[in-house]
């Protein structure tokens, strides 16, 4: 089954903030790059899809995943999203959403530790962790999301002559 809902807006700024057995953490969502995924996440959140769920991968240097109810590696929501192929590059914090295939990704994303410039356009980058990287560093495997909110803002309007 594929996702039927709208795209999440450019005109907002989107924040979601993990709390989790290690401590929290905080990622800016980047709708303009990958609207469907992000509008397929802020759902999540807002559904508390996340909370309780656990970081099911961890390889330390390379990424943090989470977001499986199954916990191991193959659960997620009965219903998938298309891939939103940008030029966001996997740099320290950047944020995608896992795939078992083209066309797949529904719920599990992962944090990159390092700069991974192999998972450039091979998977939907949709956000930066802006705060709390020091956290990400220092998952590990089975570290619990007790929960996640939102933080929804507008985007400032443009400086005249920038």
């Amino acid at each position: 089954m594929k996702w039927d809902f709208p795209p999440a807006s450019t005109d907002s700024l989107y924040q979601v903030t993990f709390q989790t057995s290690r401590g929290e953490f905080t990622i800016d969502l980047l709708p303009q790059k990958a609207p469907v995924t992000v509008a397929n996440f802020l759902d999540l959140v807002r559904r508390g899809f996340y909370n309780g769920l656990f970081f099911h991968r961890v390889i330390p240097g390379f990424v943090s995943q989470a977001g499986d109810p199954r916990g191991d590696g193959w659960g997620g929501t009965d219903y998938v999203i298309p891939c939103e192929y940008n030029d966001v590059p996997y740099q320290r914090g950047t944020v995608g959403m896992a795939l078992s295939g083209k066309d797949t990704g529904n719920s599990q994303f992962f944090v990159t530790h390092t700069p991974q410039p192999h998972l450039n356009g091979k998977y939907t980058a949709f956000g930066r962790v802006s705060t709390g990287m020091e956290v990400v560093d220092h998952l590990a495997m089975f570290d619990q999301i007790q929960s996640a909110t939102i933080r929804v803002a507008p985007k400032p309007a443009a400086v005249a002559g920038r």
